[in-house]
């Protein structure tokens, strides 16, 4: 059963168990003010974005360079913190919170980075690296058997803890950063761009460890990413950011099948289809000019500037984020379907 938050027009899933959602965002504001603006210049990264996300579930939050998707899975974690809005985990306000207190949730959000590289400190062995976090929060018991145990959960050799990262693939790398962030047995994980930096014939060996581990652990997930190919079969939902904002948001099959935004439709445009006939069969979708300045984004419809539905009541009225009658919530004055849907998607999870 699916309820509507007023406030958002975002579907809000309800929990199995009956109970309320994991993580709740709620009109998130992010802005960055510019170096010499004196303040009164900002960069408007995310503006009033909100969903919820229930435990065991998935949220991809898709989007352009530049759309604020990063920075809002760094506000939900309190890595940097937001200029206004909610957020809530489980049943408690993060952002009321003061750091000593927010210490004793840090166990149970974790995030994965991007680069597996860079996020790993070279200096200290894999071992070293995932043993961290349990010696930093005082975790008693035999650490060294915890960390072997990680390893081979992660698909990784328990005897080369003793290695350094340089030793290990890319792949490899970003399976140590998995080990790392569920070595506090966390409730949510944040994951920046899991696989972007991953070459093409590995990326799908890491979606499937986390779904595993997702599935094995009851782990919540934030996926952030720009390629939607990659997060098809892993998301339950995805949200669609554009310049800050949500523009779509709805069950995964739905919005894959069924995009209504045009930004969403040009985004699916672009990822190719291994079926000729319907590769034949697709439109494909070019955007034209670059996506507008942050710091000062179009009037109306951010999108409009590069929409080939715009009219003049898309720069006049912002859309709101609501359901026009496609399932889900679109924020677009003139939403309807487009034939370039990858396809039915065949993974039920």
């Amino acid at each position: 059963m699916t309820s509507v938050d007023r406030a958002s027009s975002v579907p809000v899933p309800a929990s199995p168990n009956g109970e309320g959602p994991t993580l709740e965002v709620r009109d998130l504001v992010k802005h960055f003010p510019v170096r010499g603006g004196g303040g009164k210049i900002v960069v408007q990264a995310v503006s009033n974005v909100s969903f919820d996300l229930s435990r065991g579930k998935t949220l991809g939050l898709v989007g352009e360079s530049g759309s604020g998707k990063s920075t809002v899975g760094r506000c939900v974690l309190r890595l940097i913190e937001p200029t206004s809005g909610t957020v809530r985990f489980e049943g408690e306000d993060l952002l009321a919170l003061p750091n000593r207190e927010m210490r004793r949730y840090r166990k149970r959000m974790q995030i994965v980075f991007q680069d597996p590289y860079a996020s790993l400190d070279p200096r200290m062995n894999v071992a070293a690296i995932i043993g961290e976090p349990m010696k930093i929060h005082g975790i008693e018991g035999d650490r060294n058997q915890k960390v072997r145990d990680l390893l081979a959960l992660v698909g990784l050799n328990p005897e080369h803890g003793n290695r350094y990262p340089h030793e290990f693939s890319g792949g490899q790398r970003q399976r140590v950063g998995i080990a790392r962030a569920i070595a506090l047995e966390p409730t949510l994980l944040v994951l920046d761009e899991p696989v972007s930096a991953l070459d093409v014939s590995i990326q799908a060996g890491v979606v499937n460890l986390l779904e595993d581990l997702q599935d094995r652990l009851n782990l919540t997930y934030l996926i952030i990413a720009h390629d939607l190919s990659v997060i098809r079969h892993i998301s339950d939902e995805i949200a669609v950011m554009y310049l800050g904002k949500i523009v779509e948001h709805g069950p995964a099959e739905m919005v894959y099948e069924h995009p209504q935004h045009p930004y969403t439709q040009a985004l699916l445009s672009a990822v190719p289809v291994p079926e000729p006939n319907l590769e034949r069969a697709r439109s494909r979708i070019m955007l034209q000019g670059d996506v507008p300045s942050p710091v000062s984004p179009p009037s109306g419809c951010r999108f409009r500037t590069r929409c080939w539905k715009a009219q003049d009541k898309c720069a006049q009225e912002e859309p709101l984020l609501i359901d026009r009658g496609a399932g889900h919530p679109v924020a677009c004055h003139f939403a309807e379907e487009s034939p370039v849907a990858l396809g039915p998607m065949r993974t039920e999870r």
